[in-house]
C-alpha cells in the first residue's frame, strides 16, 4: 500500500466523488449556512440538513454531511463522505474517506484518508494513519506515523515512519523517527530511540530502548535513583545482562534451562538469617524464663529463711 503513489489515490478518489457530485444540481450557498454552520468552496457542505456548528473549508469539504454536528473540515476533500460527529480535518484528503466515525483528529494531507469507522484518533502528519479503518484510540505524531495500520488500537507512535508497518497490532509505543518499522501485527511493545526495531514482526510484550544496531555508536546508560538507594533484602533479586542487552533476573544455558547462580547463595543467605534470628528468638526467651526461674527460687528461698525455728540456747548445770 505504501508504494502507490498517494497523489494518484487522492485523485483517483476525488474524481469518483466529482461524478458523484455532479449528479445533484444542489449548490450550496457560500458563508453562514445557518444552525452554526459555515462553507467556503465548491461544494463545501454541501448536503447539510439538519446538522449544526459545522465548517467546511474546502473543495468537497464535508460535502456529504448532513445531519451530523462540531465537524471542521479544512482543505479539498476534508471529510468529504464525513457524516459522524465532532472531527476535525486539516489537510487535503484528510479523513476523506470517513463515514460513521467520531471524534477523530487529522492534520496533515492525507491523514486518515481510509478511516471509516473508528473514533478517537489523532493523526498529525503527513499520510499519518493513512490506512486506518476502524482502528480507534491510536496517536499518530509524524509523516507517515502509523501508515500501514487498518484495526489496530490503543497505539501511540511519535516520529515519521514510527510503527509505519503495523497493521492490527493493539498497545505498542514507538518513540522516535522509524522507531518499531518492523512490527506488523504485536502488541504491548515499547520502543524508544530513532531506528530502535524489533526482534520480529509479532513480538509480545517487549521494551526496547536505544538502537542495538552495529551502525549506532556504544551507549554509556545513566539511570536516577538506583545508585547508592536501598532495596528490601527479603526480595531482592540479582539482575543480569547479556551482549544483547536483554535484562533479567534468572541465568539459563542454551537449551533454555536454569542454571545455578548467585542468587541461590542470596537465598541461603536469607535462610540462615532467618534460622539465626529464630535461635535468637529462642535464647532471648530461654533467658527470660531462667531469670523468671532464679527469682522464684529466691523468693522460696527467702521464705524458708523466715519460717527456721530461733536457736535455742542450752545451759550446762554443774
Amino acid at each position: 500500500m505504501k508504494n502507490r503513489s498517494r497523489l494518484a489515490i487522492f485523485a483517483t478518489i476525488l474524481s469518483a466523488v466529482t461524478c458523484f457530485g455532479l449528479l445533484s444540481g444542489a449548490r450550496a450557498a457560500d458563508g453562514d449556512l445557518g444552525g452554526g454552520n459555515t462553507n467556503e468552496g465548491f461544494k463545501a457542505l454541501n448536503s447539510l440538513t439538519t446538522g449544526g456548528f459545522n465548517t467546511g473549508l474546502g473543495w468537497y469539504s464535508l460535502f456529504s454531511n448532513s445531519d451530523a454536528f462540531y465537524n471542521t473540515g479544512v482543505g479539498a476533500g476534508a471529510l468529504a463522505l464525513n457524516d459522524g460527529t465532532t472531527n476535525s480535518a486539516v489537510g487535503a484528503a484528510a479523513l476523506l474517506l470517513n463515514t460513521s466515525g467520531s471524534y477523530n483528529n487529522a492534520v496533515g494531507v492525507s491523514a486518515l484518508l481510509y478511516n471509516d469507522g473508528g473514533f478517537y484518533n489523532n493523526a498529525v502528519g503527513h499520510s499519518a494513519l493513512f490506512n486506518s479503518v476502524d482502528g480507534s484510540e491510536n496517536n499518530a505524531l509524524g509523516d507517515q506515523a502509523m501508515y500501514e495500520n487498518t484495526s489496530g488500537s490503543f497505539n501511540t507512535a511519535i516520529g515519521d515512519d514510527a510503527l509505519i508497518s503495523c497493521t492490527e497490532g493493539n498497545s505498542n509505543v514507538a518513540i522516535g523517527d522509524e522507531a518499531g518499522t518492523n512490527l506488523v501485527d504485536g502488541e504491548g511493545n515499547i520502543y524508544i530511540g530513532a531506528r530502535v526495531n524489533t526482534g520480529g514482526s509479532s513480538e509480545f510484550e517487549f521494551i526496547r530502548i536505544g538502537d542495538d544496531t552495529a551502525f549506532t555508536f556504544p551507549y554509556d546508560t545513566y539511570i536516577a535513583g538506583i545508585f547508592d538507594r536501598s532495596v528490601d533484602l527479603g526480595t531482592a533479586l540479582f539482575v543480569y545482562v547479556d551482549d544483547t542487552g536483554k535484562l533479567g533476573t534468572n541465568l539459563v544455558d542454551a537449551a533454555g534451562n536454569k542454571v545455578a547462580t548467585p542468587q541461590a547463595m542470596l537465598n541461603e543467605s536469607r535462610n540462615q538469617q532467618k534460622r539465626i534470628a529464630e535461635l535468637e528468638g529462642t535464647v532471648e526467651r530461654l533467658a527470660a524464663t531462667v531469670q523468671e526461674q532464679a527469682a522464684q527460687i529466691q523468693k522460696v528461698s527467702a521464705q524458708l529463711e523466715v519460717s527456721k525455728p530461733a536457736p535455742q540456747v542450752v545451759v550446762n548445770k554443774p
